[in-house]
């Protein structure tokens, strides 16, 4: 696990005040190998994603996946609207999550539920930025296809897609992707803080 910065964030990210650099590290590449991963590998990433933490521990998320070359691969691939299919078709693995809705003891709503799913996809995201993957969050997916075509049930929301995949150079992208594809940066600690109240 890297315990400094790597150079090319170093280039585009500095925090205000000090964190981990796996957290400056963690970032949202679109170039990928087209290279499987293993179960091991793969398993590992939701094996973090389990650790999260969530509102009376219910864990509400879970993940439907495909890896490529696989069956449910083009099921979950025909999600994704056309211009992440662009670059998504390279992956290893595609993933939606979707959080239930509702608690298991009680059956009362969980507000909670997709910020706890958002804390799981977290944890997964640092710990295959370590590993040295790819793993890209996205929201340009068909939400209502997906509940059909993955059987979701209705105390259950689509909440996001993620793409997996071992990391390429840029320049396997186009040229449009290949501009964009660098760590980005943050909004400052004033834009997102308010003392008090609102």
């Amino acid at each position: 696990m890297p315990e400094k910065l790597l150079a090319e964030v170093a280039q585009h990210r500095k925090s205000t005040y000090p964190v981990h650099p796996i957290l400056l590290n963690r970032w949202s590449p679109r170039s990928m190998t087209g290279e499987s991963m293993s179960d091991e590998e793969l398993f590992s990433l939701f094996e973090a994603a389990r650790w999260a933490p969530s509102s009376y521990n219910a864990q509400p998320w879970r993940f439907v996946y495909a890896k490529r070359n696989t069956p449910h691969w083009q099921t979950i691939f025909d999600l994704m609207i056309p211009f992440n299919q662009s670059w998504a078709k390279n992956a290893a693995c595609l993933v939606v999550v979707v959080s239930k809705k509702t608690f298991e003891h009680n059956g009362k709503p969980g507000r909670t539920h997709s910020y706890d799913a958002g804390a799981a996809w977290m944890s997964l995201a640092i710990e295959a930025s370590s590993r040295g993957y790819v793993a890209h969050g996205l929201e340009g997916f068909d939400e209502v296809k997906a509940r059909k075509d993955l059987h979701v049930p209705d105390d259950y929301h689509v909440d996001a897609m993620i793409v997996l995949g071992k990391r390429a150079p840029k320049e396997e992208l186009s040229q449009e992707l290949q501009e964009r594809e660098f760590p980005s940066s943050r909004r400052p600690l004033s834009e997102i803080l308010k003392e008090g109240c609102f």
